[in-house]
């Protein structure tokens, strides 16, 4: 009973935490596409393309905006 409580507030919690504007997006990091300081990443949903500062993943979807 003490588990299955712990996994409903668990659920609940990723529920009401996870940010819906991220939710389709899987960016991944592309290090042959790097210009100068700027970071190239790609969604491997989508294939939209966006550029980042050095350590700083996407943070919005970029589903929908045209590709670069």
């Amino acid at each position: 009973m003490l588990v299955a409580l712990g996994l409903v507030v668990a659920v609940v919690l990723l529920a009401i935490h996870a940010r819906p504007d991220m939710r389709m997006c899987r960016w991944r990091e592309d290090r042959t596409g790097h210009a100068e300081d700027r970071r190239k990443f790609v969604c491997a949903a989508c294939g939209a393309v966006m550029f980042t500062g050095p350590g700083q993943p996407p943070r919005r979807c970029a589903r929908g905006d045209p590709k670069e």
